[in-house]
């Protein structure tokens, strides 16, 4: 006996990119660069450790579900800065709450907004395609429909959401948007985030923004659901927004986040989380407060990756639809069919990669948006990016 929604989901990312390469032999005179996964890799700021060592304390006692008063705060103060929130907009107690990093709540976020029916039928959960698999996989144990919304070149790697079916759109409780995109790097505008959250008021479900990609950015700083809701004069109202310090400070181990929004679903999520929710240690929380309250580190971490595309648009030129993203730290490369593409690269030159086709899923009677991509993760030091890139372009 067990929970038979298991049965909807597919093997993860990185458990097909294994069973692909089975077999399949690197070179042995070259070091092996693994460019598969999003992990950062530069060298944490000397702060963590120093806040880690300065609250010994803290590991004799139970964390709170709610974290501390200082971390909370701390986030408040991050967001009202960063995406220019009136004073008091954001309110740290009923507004805020922190996770232990943002997948694990953006796989709770189902169980807190997805009811049982919606409109007296099985509820949808709208996402983009390419897609981070976490929302899949929330969306099939919730019990929702999972419905995969294009984000290919012809709609700038963004989903539009108000072209769906009505009547898919009519049975919505919630609709994943990750911005900077995952793999795409696209980033929504002000005007997007604001249509977006209108659509959701309209037809009552509750926008999720996965923003932790959000500090890493090329140019100009992402615009955030945050700052649109408070552009629209409405409050927070269908809204959760969600982030970390794994990508912004270079923690993934730390496990570090906020989840922020509608004060009704936060409290709701405070509740929920009580009963299965992962609570960050007291020491943790407060070398996490520090780093939100550092701006300094995270501007040497943005700079390296920039460093990083400078290279890859030296190296790549206008070859393999190469484009410098606005936001996160992938390429994403059409060669044309990205399964070989990943054989050959790890076969010829010790590079590893992932198909684009793993990170999507095919339209009824269609093809899969992502399978003539690979996503190349930048998150090693720069002279070892340069390596592997490099020898992508020899193999391509």
């Amino acid at each position: 006996m067990y929970n038979t929604r298991l049965d909807g989901l597919t093997e993860y990312p990185f458990q097909r990119l294994a069973a692909l390469l089975a077999g399949v032999t690197p070179p042995a005179d070259s070091a092996q660069l693994i460019m598969s996964i999003g992990e950062p890799q530069h060298t944490p700021p000397a702060l963590l450790h120093e806040a880690l060592a300065a609250n010994p304390d803290g590991w004799g006692k139970y964390p709170l579900n709610a974290g501390t008063p200082d971390y909370r705060a701390a986030v408040a103060a991050w967001c009202t800065a960063r995406f220019n929130l009136p004073t008091g907009f954001l309110d740290a107690d009923k507004h805020l709450l922190p996770v232990a990093g943002s997948r694990e709540a953006l796989f709770m976020a189902a169980q807190l907004c997805v009811p049982p029916a919606k409109n007296g039928k099985t509820p949808t959960v709208l996402m983009p395609n390419p897609f981070y698999q976490v929302y899949f996989g929330a969306a099939v144990m919730a019990g929702a429909e999972p419905i995969f919304v294009p984000a290919t070149e012809d709609t700038d790697f963004l989903p539009d959401y108000g072209a769906i079916a009505p009547a898919d759109l009519a049975r919505a409780a919630m609709a994943y948007l990750c911005t900077p995109a995952n793999p795409q790097g696209t980033v929504a505008s002000l005007a997007q985030l604001k249509q977006m959250i209108r659509l959701a008021r309209e037809h009552d479900f509750i926008l999720i923004s996965d923003e932790c990609y959000s500090e890493i950015y090329t140019d100009a700083p992402p615009a955030g659901a945050l700052e649109a809701c408070a552009a629209l004069g409405e409050g927070l109202k269908n809204v959760l927004v969600f982030n970390s310090l794994s990508k912004r400070s270079s923690v993934p181990g730390l496990r570090a986040g906020f989840v922020a929004g509608d004060a009704d679903l936060i409290a709701k999520f405070g509740k929920l989380r009580a009963h299965g929710g992962a609570v960050q240690p007291v020491p943790v929380m407060a070398a996490a407060t520090a780093l939100w309250r550092d701006e300094a580190h995270v501007a040497e971490n943005r700079a390296m990756y920039r460093a990083k595309f400078d290279d890859a648009a030296e190296i790549f030129g206008n070859t393999h639809g190469f484009y410098c993203p606005a936001g996160g730290f992938f390429l994403w490369l059409d060669v044309g069919d990205g399964e070989a593409a990943t054989k050959k690269l790890w076969q010829q030159a010790g590079v590893k990669v992932l198909p684009g086709a793993y990170l999507a899923r095919a339209a009824a009677g269609g093809s899969n948006p992502g399978q003539a991509y690979i996503r190349v993760a930048l998150v090693h030091e720069r002279a070892r990016v340069r390596d592997a890139m490099l020898r992508l372009k020899q193999i391509l």
